[in-house]
């Protein structure tokens, strides 16, 4: 297996010194993650990739890291800014999705409805080894027929005498095979709850899914559900209906906002270094007219992105930030990162294809990312509605 260019490490796209308009604490954060991903992520990303295997090697230095959990405060979490958490996205989407992806749902989509909707003693069970790494979670809303309308889910809770029967299937599972602990969203008597369901409890299955073009650095499961009991404390006690699991996603895709800007980025970092070194007609692939309006594209989408993340960002630290402003971010940065991909893909010729490169990688990943969390089709008309008042997906 050929190891990436030496050249594939990062500099940081900052065209308009957004430095300078984070904090120092956000700074250091940003370049840790970002040398943990050229020193750890890169080397090994093509193989994985190949191989279609997640690198669980990885984990505890994550935890280490503090990047699980890390804009949670307490239960070792390391309570960062909502802007650093972004950044954290940003670079280890620059390595890979399915790396960015395992991060984004044991944070946002497991650490965070246990850390806003849980028991104090299930705080005190999970999340300290969910944030260490030591423990595994996945989440479980999207099911077989209903992914873009999960207020229709058939998985059902029902209540016994000692306390939960658990009966229905979840579809397109990150970190499913690998989990220690679900977060399983069901249909109750008193509408949908959260439960936490537990690895190896009776009649609870786990099913990978095998042979995708994309993400395949990433583990993707389905998880079925016959006659699973539950003991009463599974439930999620302040979890309330669909805004429960709306604002855990929510929360992820805020982090995948500013991670399709780091593959577009990492797309347009390395077309214009393998531009700057590849000679045709006698000079650098760059030296020409129609490949320096790509890169002029590229760079000023990515600009914009950058912006629009950061004050978005800003925007959920004061407390400002609606789910609306959250779909727009994630339409923008995943648009931005399908054109990156695709364009970079464009000014490497044949060599854009071949694992030695990260382009084609990046390009297929983008695909599951412009879908899940919300597909680019819901994010435009959540801000139709916002924009006209009148909601045309209902």
């Amino acid at each position: 297996m050929a190891t990436p260019p030496t050249g594939s490490r990062a500099r940081g796209v900052d065209f308009l010194s957004i430095d300078s308009m984070l904090t120092e604490e956000e700074q250091m954060i940003r370049d840790s993650v970002r040398a943990f991903v050229n020193d750890k992520v890169l080397p090994i990303m093509a193989e994985c990739f190949e191989e279609g295997r997640f690198p669980t090697e990885l984990i505890p230095e994550m935890g280490e890291m503090g990047l699980l959990g890390s804009y949670l405060e307490g239960y070792g979490c390391a309570g960062t800014s909502h802007t650093a958490y972004g950044l954290v996205c940003q670079e280890l989407e620059r390595g890979d999705s399915g790396i960015r992806s395992f991060v984004s749902v044991q944070t946002s989509l497991v650490m965070f409805p246990i850390h806003a909707y849980g028991s104090e003693e299930q705080k005190q069970k999970w999340l300290p080894k969910l944030a260490s790494g030591e423990a595994i979670g996945c989440f479980g809303l999207t099911e077989p027929d209903y992914g873009s309308d999960p207020g229709a889910m058939i998985t059902r809770a029902e209540r016994t005498d000692s306390g939960w029967l658990l009966n229905g299937a979840k579809m397109w599972i990150t970190n499913g095979s690998m989990s220690d602990v679900a977060v399983v969203w069901a249909q109750t008597e008193d509408g949908i709850r959260g439960f936490l369901v537990e690895t190896g409890t009776p009649g609870y299955e786990i099913r990978t899914q095998k042979h995708k073009f994309s993400l395949r650095a990433s583990v993707t499961s389905e998880l079925y559900f016959d006659k699973v009991a539950l003991p009463e404390d599974a439930i999620l006690p302040k979890s309330a209906g669909l805004k429960s699991p709306l604002s855990c996603l929510s929360s992820a895709r805020f982090g995948i906002s500013w991670g399709a800007i780091g593959l577009a980025s990492a797309c347009y970092e390395e077309a214009l270094r393998y531009g700057s070194e590849r000679i045709v007609f006698g000079k650098p692939v760059v030296a020409h007219q129609l490949q320096q309006a790509k890169l002029a594209d590229m760079l000023t989408a990515i600009t914009k992105g950058q912006l629009l993340n950061l004050r978005v960002s800003r925007m959920r630290e004061d407390g400002s930030a609606d789910f609306a402003h959250i779909s727009m971010a994630k339409r923008d940065g995943c648009r931005t990162a399908r054109d990156c991909a695709r364009v970079a893909r464009e000014m490497l010729g044949a060599n854009g294809i071949v694992f030695e490169y990260p382009i084609a990688r990046h390009m297929a990943n983008i695909e599951s990312v412009y879908t899940y969390e919300g597909t680019d089709d819901v994010h435009t008309l959540i801000l139709g509605q916002r924009i006209t008042g009148h909601a045309a997906y209902s």
